[in-house]
């Protein structure tokens, strides 16, 4: 059986190295019709604003960071590195890919782009950085908690 849509969570870590190759791995010759390249975008710090901040806070200091430069350089290196990942992709041979990025809580945006995308399968590196996993607990263990679907964590 094919799959017809795969999603593979990227970062800036060693784990969305780690997920890239274990795509690649996975799937040698028969590859996915579309596979989501996603990176999600978070303020730095975010992770402990999570537990202080209400949403609709959060959602106006994202506001009030729009335009900014700093919101410039976040953008600047989510394009950095899903043009990263894609360039190793297509140097694999791999087609169909739809490069998306997102701000927000990292777990819950990758399970809504699950979601929303269709796809049949995440694949996410088991670990990102150490600090983010100490103040956020695991993204991958809570997206593998939470999906819908089949999650694949790459070491």
């Amino acid at each position: 059986m094919k799959m017809k849509k795969v999603l593979v969570a990227v970062d800036d870590s060693k784990g969305s190295t780690a997920a890239l190759e274990t795509y690649i791995r996975m799937f040698p010759c028969v590859r996915p019709e579309t596979t989501v390249l996603l990176y999600v975008e978070k303020f730095e710090g975010r992770s402990l604003m999570d537990e202080m901040l209400p949403d609709s806070e959060i959602t106006t200091l994202r506001e009030v960071l729009h335009g900014t430069e700093y919101q410039e350089a976040l953008d600047k290196k989510a394009q950095r590195i899903i043009n990263h990942y894609r360039k190793e992709m297509e140097n694999a041979g791999v087609t169909g890919i739809k490069a998306v990025t997102r701000s927000g809580h990292p777990a819950e945006e990758i399970l809504n782009a699950a979601k929303e995308e269709g796809v049949e399968m995440i694949i996410i590196g088991s670990r990102g950085k150490r600090v983010t996993h100490f103040f956020m607990g695991s993204v991958s263990r809570e997206v593998a908690n939470n999906a819908e679907v089949s999650v694949v964590l790459a070491r």
